[in-house]
């Protein structure tokens, strides 16, 4: 785990998309590899998705976004918006407060230091693990 992050937004989860981010992934990567923990959402499973030689796939158990490292973040970016309901995405960014909550988000996101995001996302299983993983 190094911290490194990213963000991009797609219309909607489907595997055409998630098959667009995983090949700019790869190609982000390099000659380096990555461990991905997804959920089981069809655009995840999909035996049309094509896995990159260098991204592993890590499926979590089904129903259990509690083991999912990016829900925490998700929860730390969202803290600006506390309060605050929409109906829909869409809802969002056609009210007038729309630019400052996505700026507000976008700002606290761009300020994430490659630390914070490891402490906000680190679970010890995960870390156990992959040092178990290295170890061979």
């Amino acid at each position: 785990m190094n911290g490194r992050h990213f963000q991009h937004e797609y219309p909607k989860l489907n595997g055409d998309y998630f098959q667009q981010f995983l090949d700019w992934l790869s190609q982000q990567l390099g000659e380096d590899y990555a461990i991905l923990q997804i959920d089981q959402a069809p655009a995840h499973t999909s035996s049309a998705i094509r896995w990159p030689e260098n991204i592993i796939p890590l499926l979590q158990p089904p129903h259990s976004p509690e083991l999912n490292p990016i829900e925490r973040l998700w929860e730390f970016l969202k803290k600006p918006l506390k309060n605050e309901l929409f109906s829909s995405l869409q809802n969002l960014r056609d009210t007038p407060l729309a630019l400052s909550f996505a700026y507000r988000i976008q700002e606290i996101f761009n300020q994430l230091t490659p630390e914070q995001v490891i402490s906000i996302s680190s679970y010890n299983f995960i870390l156990e693990a992959l040092f178990y993983a290295a170890s061979y």
